[in-house]
């Protein structure tokens, strides 16, 4: 038989019960888990919100997107947004986008599912 000492939680009567030891050590671990994971989420509250550049767009800027010539187009629309550019306008398979923070406007035609031709054009023309 395996001698055990006493703890807080269990009293001396409590030891060769092995119902009560095991209560007594699941209560153990909840205990320290949930301070565990308490100090861990304190922590993790007060770190910075860090914000990365992944989410922008490997190619093009708010003021050129002609790098995303023969880019798949339903692929590259969002990288288009992210880079802050709002459809304008749309006439057949020819769509203009604009970008209210840099004025740039891009003439974007579409070809077999890819944009065939990328052209920075006049704001006006958005």
């Amino acid at each position: 038989m395996q001698v055990r000492s006493p703890s807080p939680l269990t009293s001396a009567s409590e030891l060769n019960d092995p119902l009560t030891f095991r209560k007594d050590r699941l209560l153990k671990t909840l205990v320290s888990t949930a301070g565990v994971v308490l100090a861990f989420g304190l922590t993790a509250c007060n770190e910075p919100e860090v914000v990365s550049d992944v989410e922008l767009p490997t190619i093009g800027s708010s003021s050129d997107l002609t790098a995303f010539q023969g880019a798949r187009a339903g692929q590259a629309e969002f990288g288009i947004q992210r880079l802050g550019f709002q459809l304008a306008r749309s006439e057949g398979l020819t769509n203009y986008w604009f970008n209210p923070a840099t004025g740039a406007c891009a003439k974007i035609t579409t070809d077999q599912g890819r944009y065939s031709e990328v052209e920075m054009v006049a704001g006006g023309d958005c």
